[in-house]
């Protein structure tokens, strides 16, 4: 890295903290591409990047101009994958025209990108997405939103002082049919009663990492992709060599994420806050299961709905009049006409998209609020906290769904945020 580059991004840092945002009214500008096309950066190229990219090369509207990562096979492989597909779409053997950045800060100081997507590790997603909203990028960023609960409050700020489009990549809200959105439905309109239960089947929290340290490979910034973690030596399953097509296990430690719970937990806990209408609260209890058991954990709501960490996959309803189960591949109730008779015309009617990359690119133009914007998001991922937290300190917890504080518990509070490694604090 040259003095140069180095001079570049720590102004571009400064410039952006000094001045979080720049005036409401320049928001509507978009596109701002030269071609017309809304210019898109990808941050973070791994297996999940891959398979979103299909979406944003097929749509005419959107020209991706760069991609970013730690790892230099796979930026310039899906440097690569970008400009092949536009020759072949342009009839020429070859196209040049999407950049690679190893430093997400010089994609987002680009002229040439209006909107970013952000598929890195979770603990790479609260910076990109506070300096993308600073910089003035619509973001679409994976879920969960954040590594900690008091990450996602300030993304949720600085999205809305900078008035740029957010979409969270919770696709069970528009996709798979929409089974997930009717089973909300449902539940809204009373078709099970009151609801008393809900069970959401996913897996267990995430533990300290504990993987011995391996030699860095050639072309990996390793302190790149450690960033505002805690310093600590390479390993494979954290940061795999060159083109993956899995999902590596950093999802599994807490220094990185939230394990299993997390991962598909912002999923279906994600649906569960949709149907109680809890999009932008959460309980008000935390309790963690007897031992050291790593399921069973319930959180009660202020209205006495109990919801449960455990069960079948997926999430279960249960109400005074029945029972409605919904996953990826499956939807069933007891009694059968729950899901037999069709909704009325003065049932619950939610937001209606089919796809969540589209939804967002929409929005875009159109300046609407996405389907699951950053305070959803946040909120969602709330609840993965949450649970992590409470099989941590393995006690009951109150917690405030409006200050976003545990009361009074100091302990638990030191535990809503984390400290970034220098020199990652904005």
């Amino acid at each position: 890295m040259t003095l140069r580059s180095r001079f570049s991004r720590r102004r571009f840092v400064q410039a952006l903290a000094a001045s979080p945002f720049l005036a409401p009214a320049l928001a509507a500008e978009t596109p701002r591409s030269a071609n017309g096309r809304l210019g898109l950066g990808i941050i973070g190229m791994g297996t999940r990047a891959r398979q979103l990219l299909g979406s944003f090369l097929r749509d005419a509207g959107v020209q991706v101009v760069a991609v970013c990562d730690v790892v230099q096979q796979r930026r310039d492989h899906g440097r690569k994958l970008v400009e092949d597909h536009y020759a072949r779409q342009k009839g020429k053997g070859s196209f040049k025209g999407c950049k690679t950045y190893n430093d997400f800060r010089d994609l987002l100081g680009s002229k040439d990108v209006d909107a970013v997507v952000l598929a890195t590790p979770d603990h790479w997603h609260a910076i990109p997405c506070i300096l993308a909203a600073r910089a003035r990028k619509h973001i679409y960023s994976e879920k969960p939103l954040t590594l900690t609960i008091a990450e996602g409050r300030r993304i949720v700020d600085e999205v809305g002082k900078a008035k740029v489009v957010f979409q969270t990549g919770s696709q069970q809200r528009s996709e798979f049919g929409g089974k997930f959105r009717l089973a909300c439905e449902l539940v809204r309109s009373g078709r099970l009663g009151k609801i008393k239960t809900v069970r959401i089947g996913v897996g267990g929290p995430a533990g300290p990492c504990d993987l011995p340290e391996q030699p860095v490979p050639e072309g990996t910034d390793w302190e790149m992709w450690n960033g505002p973690a805690p310093k600590r030596g390479y390993n494979e399953a954290l940061c795999p060599k060159g083109i993956h097509n899995h999902f590596p296990a950093w999802r599994n430690y807490r220094e990185y994420a939230g394990g299993a719970l997390a991962d598909i937990g912002a999923h279906h806990f994600d649906i569960a806050q949709s149907a109680l209408d809890m999009d932008r609260s959460g309980p008000v209890k935390i309790e963690p299961p007897a031992g050291k058991a790593t399921s069973g954990l319930r959180f009660v709501y202020a209205s006495g709905i109990e919801m449960f960490h455990g069960g079948p996959s997926g999430c279960t309803f249960e109400g005074t009049d029945g029972i409605l189960y919904v996953d990826r591949d499956k939807m069933e109730s007891k009694p059968a006409e729950v899901l037999k008779q069709p909704l009325g015309e003065k049932e619950v009617r939610l937001y209606r998209a089919t796809d969540q990359v589209g939804n967002w690119l929409e929005c875009i133009h159109n300046g609407k609020e996405t389907i699951c914007p950053a305070e959803i998001g946040h909120r969602s991922a709330s609840i993965c906290h949450l649970a992590n937290i409470g099989y941590q300190l393995r006690r009951p917890l109150r917690w405030d769904p409006a200050k976003e504080r545990f009361v009074d518990d100091t302990e638990a509070n030191k535990l809503l945020d984390r400290e970034p490694r220098a020199p990652w604090k904005l």
